[in-house]
């Protein structure tokens, strides 16, 4: 799945560089995206390996450790910008765990070919089969199973009903 404006060969080196380091810190890496021209944004999603919320402090910490990788590493050719954010309520989905996880929500996804003349699917996720083709209802009773790689890019779609699964538990005053 690609979602770069970068070559995808220098966003999986540098998804394989920070990956690890992102890990041991206890998070897990969502989305590696480079974009901009002259002086490009390297943008790093990443969520808590324990599924809590993430705050400020975690991206704040995971850009120092990760910029002090990256000039060691020197993946990228002159000067750019790094970006660390969480995935937010609607976020991409990359993974096929995210699938799985989010089966049951509404969620829009872009295929990189056209698949019997459509490239765009929106419906109720359904999860993943035993192919790692991703299911979508896209209607009462109408279900695509759409390969996982011919995927471009993915994302929930912001509804009541996530908003509604995404709160803290214990209400809006957390806990």
């Amino acid at each position: 799945m690609s979602e770069a404006h970068i070559s995808d060969m220098a966003t999986r080196r540098i998804a394989g560089i920070v990956a690890p380091t992102v890990e041991a810190m206890g998070y897990e890496l969502v989305r590696v995206m480079m974009t901009g021209g002259r002086r490009p944004t390297l943008q790093i999603m990443a969520e808590r390996a324990d599924g809590s919320g993430m705050g400020v402090d975690d991206c704040a910490e995971i850009s120092r450790t990760i910029s002090a990788v990256l000039d060691v590493e020197d993946p990228i050719a002159g000067e750019y910008t790094l970006e660390v954010s969480s995935p937010g309520i609607d976020r991409p989905l990359t993974r096929l765990k995210d699938f799985r996880r989010y089966a049951g929500f509404e969620a829009r996804v872009d295929m990189a070919a056209p698949i019997d003349g459509r490239k765009r699917f929106s419906g109720r996720l359904r999860g993943v089969d035993d192919a790692d083709r991703v299911l979508v209802e896209t209607e009462p009773g109408v279900q695509e199973a759409l390969p996982f790689e011919g995927i471009a890019r993915a994302k929930l779609v912001l509804t009541d009903e996530l908003v509604a699964a995404s709160a803290p538990a214990g209400g809006a005053d957390g806990e």
